[in-house]
């Protein structure tokens, strides 16, 4: 998921459960109008590639790296508004079939969230 500055959602691209999330980071930064200033992720998301297409579309990345690396810079006031796209989950997950993904397939699912993330824009 991609969340604006705000808390909302942007876009959504849907994982296979066993598969992990990194592959789909780079599309969905091709979905922004513009170029943000920054991009905030987690640590699972510590590549050298992906921060590097990062710094290609001209963002700086916040993204802390894995304990055994060697550190980068990764501003701590930045780095805190991660919270928003948690606080966004969590807004999303009060719908119960986003909870508990009842919808059989991935397709139904992401209607189900599109319209969650869509009231959830009328709400802010």
């Amino acid at each position: 998921m991609m969340a604006d500055g705000a808390g909302r959602a942007i876009a959504f691209r849907l994982a296979p459960g066993q598969a992990h999330e990194l592959p789909h980071a780079v599309p969905l930064l091709a979905h922004l109008p513009g170029s943000p200033k920054w991009v905030v992720a987690d640590r699972g998301y510590t590549s050298h590639a992906f921060r590097q297409h990062i710094w290609d579309i001209g963002a700086r990345p916040a993204i802390p790296p894995l304990r055994h690396e060697a550190p980068v810079a990764c501003r701590d006031w930045i780095y805190n508004n991660r919270n928003r796209v948690e606080r966004l989950w969590a807004r999303l997950k009060e719908w119960r079939a986003v909870a508990t993904r009842y919808e059989k397939t991935a397709a139904s699912f992401l209607g189900v969230l599109c319209l969650a993330a869509a009231l959830d824009w009328i709400r802010r």
